[in-house]
């Protein structure tokens, strides 16, 4: 991709799945690349397993003080930031009777609070520094309902609204979109589906699998490079085309 050589980039949840794939894929990219986890020994298994890596750091997005600690480290080992890939979340799957008030401010505190958090602090860095990329992750559950994900998908559906309103304050400078993934085959999604589940939602997708997490990499890399200059406050869907087709297509 051009002019991603030498950026300065964030990942947060960049341990593992989604966020382990793309960060490897700026470091390929030749990116300066730091990863940021709330898993210490995820963030030393990332280290090994991608060569290149600027460094990781143990923080989590639900916790103020830590985010502001961690990106004070961010300044010193990069000086700057370029590229923020704001990738950390969670779900947990559970009927919308069942879900108790803890669960519900825990999904909201990452996936939502966290997001704004990570890119508020990013985004006065790219201000400052002439310019940026944001990118949000989203989800194909903040778009269309899913039963089971009551939480998640609404907090999915505020980082979409986030998106949005972010690209509007703060174009021209600092470009921001959203990605939504559908099924894509992490270690999150294997934890909280049987085989026999993984097999029904196969069936449903037309393109007839998962997805993989190099395959949503590739598009953050896209986004973020100069080839996508013209670019924002637009939320991309990768899915296979498993909303398509809406109602006959579930």
């Amino acid at each position: 991709m051009k002019g991603l050589e030498d950026k300065r980039v964030l990942v947060t949840g960049g341990a593992s799945g989604i966020g382990a794939a793309t960060a490897a894929r700026f470091v390929n990219e030749g990116s300066r690349v730091v990863v940021l986890d709330r898993d210490a020994s995820a963030c030393g298994r990332i280290e090994r397993d991608v060569h290149g890596l600027a460094a990781t750091i143990a923080a989590d997005v639900t916790d103020a003080r830590g985010v502001d600690v961690a990106f004070g480290r961010l300044d010193r080992l990069l000086g700057g930031l370029d590229i923020l890939i704001n990738n950390a979340g969670i779900s947990i799957r559970h009927r919308f009777l069942d879900i108790t008030e803890a669960e519900w401010r825990e999904v909201m505190a990452v996936n939502l609070d966290g997001v704004f958090r990570v890119a508020q602090q990013a985004a006065r860095r790219m201000t400052a520094g002439g310019g940026g990329v944001i990118l949000n992750m989203g989800s194909t559950n903040g778009l269309v309902g899913y039963p089971c994900y009551c939480d998640y998908n609404t907090s999915k559906a505020g980082v979409i609204a986030l998106t949005r309103s972010m690209a509007l304050e703060l174009a021209p400078t600092v470009r921001v979109n959203a990605v939504c993934p559908g099924y894509i085959m992490t270690p999150m999604q294997e934890a909280e589906y049987t085989p026999e589940m993984v097999r029904a939602v196969n069936a449903k997708i037309p393109l007839g699998r998962h997805g993989r997490p190099e395959e949503v990499a590739a598009l953050f890399a896209f986004l973020a490079s100069d080839e996508a200059a013209y670019l924002t406050g637009q939320v991309y869907v990768i899915d296979g085309g498993e909303i398509a087709g809406g109602l006959a297509s579930r």
